[in-house]
């Protein structure tokens, strides 16, 4: 039953722990390097034509999902104070591993002081292998399995070139330290999953670059499953947007998050703080988790927030948090999200292509 007393379909209830969860810490990373969408339509289109946003970051040629996923965990235990020995799993999320096989969770988990004593996986679903990552850190810390859960959602850029993915392909992400309720910064009220076979984005073995479906990405794809995962997570908690000072979603580009919130109720305002795809592109992984933290760095105690996630694929996490008072003590520990973004310099596209070794010679 929800919790309005209407009955459930099957299998439709929100995903609970058996003790309260949150998040202890969180951290951002977001590389200096900035590539214009401008300079993609000057190479590709002979600047016709307009562009999904206005620039977004591209990560440096010392910089992979693992350097920028230590950065962002360390950033997470700047906030939560905690001996990184305590954590019982470093789960990483992400699209671009930099090894086939060989996985970046053990590397983050040796580089942070949490091994050897730890679980530790890569995880993969397109773009929200790191909310699923965070669900299932819930589910461990809830079960009383683990005190604490490392979960990360972390990217570098992937776009064949001239492709419309280069305007927005883009490097960076967050990571979330989950633990106990009562050590949160926010805590997680309840979570839901909905996902189907939909096939709009996808990348088989031995190709180097992904490919889509084009508009068939956002319908039945994209809003499909974002507005369906975060209406039915609201029904079930008996919530309405009103009830949220903020919502986060996935953003693949600037019009998509908007839309997906307009279709829920929620106004403009709302959506803003974690509105970041504009100026730092879709960051896959890490892209809601990215928002969040832009988020939770303003938020106040007891601001309640939505956050919903995307995976090509396709699929979508929601999540319900309210935020705690012990946010204001411990917010300023690390870098904001928008100190990453401040920090900006400006490429051209021979440096991009450099860097993202997109010269290939034979």
């Amino acid at each position: 039953m929800t919790s309005g007393g209407s009955p459930l379909a099957v299998g439709q209830s929100v995903l609970k722990p058996d003790r309260p969860v949150g998040i202890v810490g969180y951290g951002a990373y977001v590389p200096q390097y900035r590539l214009p969408a401008a300079e993609v339509a000057r190479v590709w289109t002979g600047g016709t034509g307009g562009t999904p946003i206005k620039e977004k970051a591209v990560a440096g040629l010392d910089e992979d999902v693992i350097t920028m996923a230590i950065e962002a965990a360390q950033n997470a235990l700047a906030r939560a104070g905690i001996d990184p020995r305590l954590i019982r799993a470093v789960w990483v999320g992400s699209e671009s591993h930099p090894y086939a096989v060989k996985p970046s969770s053990t590397i983050v988990a040796e580089s942070i002081g949490a091994a050897p004593n730890i679980q530790a996986a890569d995880w993969e679903f397109a773009c929200k292998a790191g909310s699923e990552a965070m669900q299932a850190g819930i589910g461990f810390v809830g079960s009383g399995m683990a005190q604490y859960v490392l979960a990360i959602g972390m990217d570098t850029a992937q776009g064949r070139p001239g492709d419309a993915l280069e305007y927005t392909a883009a490097a960076g992400g967050a990571a979330y330290l989950l633990g106990p309720a009562a050590e949160s910064l926010a805590v997680i009220q309840g979570s839901y999953s909905f996902v189907t076979d939909t096939p709009d984005f996808w990348r088989r073995a031995h190709e180097t670059y992904p490919s889509h479906g084009d508009r068939f990405t956002g319908e039945p794809a994209y809003f499909e499953h974002t507005v369906s995962a975060g209406r039915r997570l609201m029904e079930m908690l008996g919530t309405t947007a009103q009830d949220y000072r903020y919502a986060v979603f996935h953003q693949p580009n600037v019009k998509f998050p908007q839309r997906a919130g307009s279709l829920l109720g929620f106004a403009p305002e709302q959506l803003e703080p974690g509105l970041l795809s504009g100026v730092v592109g879709n960051v896959y992984a890490g892209s809601s988790l990215l928002g969040l933290t832009a988020t939770l760095d303003i938020a106040e105690p007891g601001d309640r927030i939505l956050m919903v996630s995307y995976g090509s694929g396709a699929g979508s996490d929601a999540f319900d948090l309210v935020v705690t008072e012990h946010i204001a003590g411990r917010r300023d520990k690390a870098p904001r999200t928008q100190d990453y973004i401040a920090r900006r310099v400006e490429i051209d596209y021979a440096l991009y292509a450099r860097y993202r070794g997109k010269l290939l010679v034979e």
